[in-house]
């Protein structure tokens, strides 16, 4: 007599073959971020890097909905698991690697500070590296985007930049598109112009501050 569930997995067991998987792609993308991070010395974004990645030869990233968060999740969290491993990796080589959505670059390790040694506390490293996280239920995604928005407990650094671009150019808060940040950046410039008692440190502050929104809109757009 046949026995039709032979061949049916148990859910250990399939759960055994998506980690391998899942490891299987992690190893493809350390090979492939440290190829194009090795070829942009002056650093990529986020957006920049997963574009790259979803092209030949690597294609290995498919379509990402930016605006479904549910799906932008597990994309930015398996790159991010990538870049903290191949941090810890580059210590051996005397390099570091800078993480974050605005600026992912290689450099050696004496010429950055404050990013810490990969054995040092930061709760960044321990959430991207613990691969549970990669995959949340959708009630805990949408929570951790709205704590990111709030800039509460999920907030990250780079949020807490652009919030602080977003009040130099004179926001209460984060305002909902780039063209209102356009015309509060014009308005702000006008202002500061030398001729109406401004002056050039001031209008490069306001540059800085454009650059950072417009970045950011760049990656969450």
């Amino acid at each position: 007599m046949t026995n039709f569930t032979s061949g049916l997995q148990t859910p250990q067991a399939q759960q055994q073959d998506d980690d391998a998987m899942l490891e299987q792609q992690v190893q493809h993308l350390l090979v492939a971020v440290e190829h194009e991070l090795r070829r942009a010395p002056a650093g990529i974004n986020e957006l920049g890097l997963i574009k790259l990645l979803q092209r030949p030869p690597w294609e290995l990233i498919g379509e990402v909905r930016f605006n479904e968060p549910e799906n932008l999740y597990p994309i930015h969290f398996l790159l991010f698991h990538v870049l903290y491993r191949l941090r810890d990796q580059l210590v051996e080589t005397g390099e570091t690697l800078a993480i974050s959505p605005l600026s992912i670059r290689l450099s050696f390790a004496d010429a950055v500070g404050g990013l810490g040694m990969p054995d040092s506390v930061d709760s960044l490293r321990q959430f991207y590296l613990d691969l549970s996280q990669y995959r949340l239920p959708e009630e805990a995604i949408q929570r951790m985007m709205n704590d990111f928005w709030a800039g509460g407990p999920g907030g990250t650094p780079e949020r807490s930049e652009a919030l602080n671009a977003a009040e130099r150019l004179g926001f209460s808060g984060m305002p909902e598109s780039f063209p209102e940040v356009k015309h509060r950046f014009r308005r702000a410039v006008m202002q500061a112009h030398p001729d109406r008692g401004g002056d050039t440190e001031t209008i490069q502050g306001l540059n800085h501050a454009f650059s950072v929104l417009k970045a950011h809109f760049r990656l969450v757009g």
